[in-house]
C-alpha cells in the first residue's frame, strides 16, 4: 500500500478557528460553507478572513503567515474601465437642412416625410436616399 501524506489544509483550519473564535459571525460562516461546497475562496475573501483570523491570539503566526502567502499568490484581478463608444449614426446636418428646405416649401411631399422620419429615428439614409432629395432640391428649386 502507498502511504499517502493528507495534504495540509491552511484556509480549514484557519476557517474552523474562527468559527471557534467568533461562534456567531455570519461572515466567517457564509466563507465556511462556501469553502465546503466550492473547496476554494477568492482573493478577497480570503483577505477577509485574514483580517478576522489576525485578530484571535490563540491562532499561530505561522498559520496567519501561509495564508497571507497564499493570499499573495493569487492574481490581481482589474476591471477595465468601460470605453465611450462613438455612436452608430450621426446625422448629417445638410441632409437635414435639405429636408427642412423641402418640407417648408412642400410640406405634404411623402417621399420626404418618409424620409424625414427616418432621419429623425436617426436611421442612416442610402446614399440613393441622399442623392433624391439632392435632385428634389434642385426639381423643386429649393
Amino acid at each position: 500500500m502507498q502511504n499517502k501524506h493528507a495534504a495540509v489544509d491552511i484556509v480549514n483550519e484557519v476557517l474552523e478557528a474562527c468559527i471557534l473564535a467568533f461562534p456567531v459571525s455570519s461572515f466567517v460562516i457564509s466563507l465556511y460553507k462556501q469553502y465546503q461546497q466550492r473547496g476554494s475562496l477568492s482573493k478577497k475573501q480570503l483577505e477577509g478572513l485574514h483580517g478576522k483570523a489576525s485578530a484571535i491570539k490563540d491562532l499561530p503566526a505561522g498559520k496567519l503567515a501561509t495564508l497571507e502567502a497564499m493570499i499573495k499568490k493569487m492574481p490581481n484581478r482589474y476591471k477595465s474601465e468601460v470605453s465611450v463608444s462613438a455612436p452608430l449614426f450621426e446625422k448629417d446636418a445638410a441632409t437635414g437642412e435639405v429636408i427642412n428646405c423641402i418640407l417648408e416649401k412642400y410640406p405634404q411631399h411623402k417621399r420626404v416625410l418618409f424620409l424625414k422620419s427616418k432621419y429623425d429615428n436617426n436611421e442612416a439614409l442610402t446614399p440613393a436616399e441622399v442623392s433624391d432629395l439632392k435632385r428634389l432640391q434642385q426639381l423643386l428649386k429649393v
